[in-house]
């Protein structure tokens, strides 16, 4: 048997009795997110938010740049690229011969759309000496950085859609515990701090990129719930088997402390 056909019975038996492993390293967001964006992908463009352009593709735990890097070793202000849980858009991944899932635009792009799944944790806080730097807002900022990577490479795009959808359970969702960090004066104020504190002059960045990309990004939250709801009604036999699989992750991930950040 191959490496491959081992892997894949192990884990088939995941949540079994003769499961080797903990079930919630398949029954988690990631691996319903890539489930979702799987089926979204094989779709005719529709108006949902994640809805697929011609010639788009997706693509989990892509690095996304950051417009503050380090300029030395030990750069207490400085922090690393972005692991995005999921993308969609026109993008190759691998460019960056230093990062295997580094992100660029394509020549004539017109879609990006980021995407963060959560599985009863909140938006993290912050990172290492910028505790207040969010996800949300983080997330955004990469997002600009993106569009001026492309620019500084001469790479011609023609965005028209930028999103940052956080998916999570309605539960979560209905508590508003994302909302104060999905809000455009938030991430704006968060991210300006952020410009602030860094010791190169970031001004010109946050007011001709960062801002701008705000404006134009579609920023809301997307519930799982909502999600299976509309494949069920496209595709039944999907939406079912989606259905399945989001009450495992529920049952499984339940036993975290609840809203857990991470």
């Amino acid at each position: 048997m191959s490496s491959l056909n081992v892997v894949k019975s192990m884990l088939e038996k995941c949540a079994t009795n003769e499961s080797t492993m903990p079930p919630t390293l398949i029954y988690n967001e990631g691996w319903m997110l890539r489930l979702v964006l799987q089926w979204f992908s094989k779709q005719k463009p529709s108006e949902h938010p994640l809805s697929f352009p011609e010639k788009s593709h997706w693509y989990s735990e892509a690095l996304i740049p950051s417009a503050f890097l380090a300029r030395k070793r030990g750069d207490k202000y400085a922090e690393s690229w972005t692991h995005a849980d999921g993308v969609i858009g026109h993008f190759e991944i691998g460019k960056d011969k230093y990062r295997t899932a580094a992100l660029s635009l394509l020549p004539g792009a017109t879609t990006l759309k980021v995407l963060e799944a959560k599985m009863f944790s909140r938006l993290s806080t912050g990172i290492t000496h910028a505790r207040y730097y969010n996800q949300a807002a983080r997330n955004i900022a990469c997002i600009a950085e993106t569009l001026y990577q492309a620019e500084i490479n001469k790479i011609q795009t023609d965005i028209n859609a930028l999103a940052f959808y956080l998916i999570a359970p309605k539960s979560q969702i209905e508590q508003n515990i994302f909302e104060n960090y999905l809000s455009e004066e938030s991430i704006r104020s968060v991210v300006k701090r952020r410009v602030n504190e860094y010791d190169d002059d970031k001004s010109e960045w946050y007011h001709q990129w960062f801002l701008p990309t705000l404006e134009r990004t579609d920023i809301k939250p997307i519930s799982w719930e909502a999600i299976i709801e509309y494949v069920i009604k496209a595709d039944l036999q999907t939406g079912s088997d989606l259905n399945e699989f989001y009450d495992r992750c529920l049952q499984y991930n339940k036993t975290k402390t609840p809203f857990n950040e991470y």
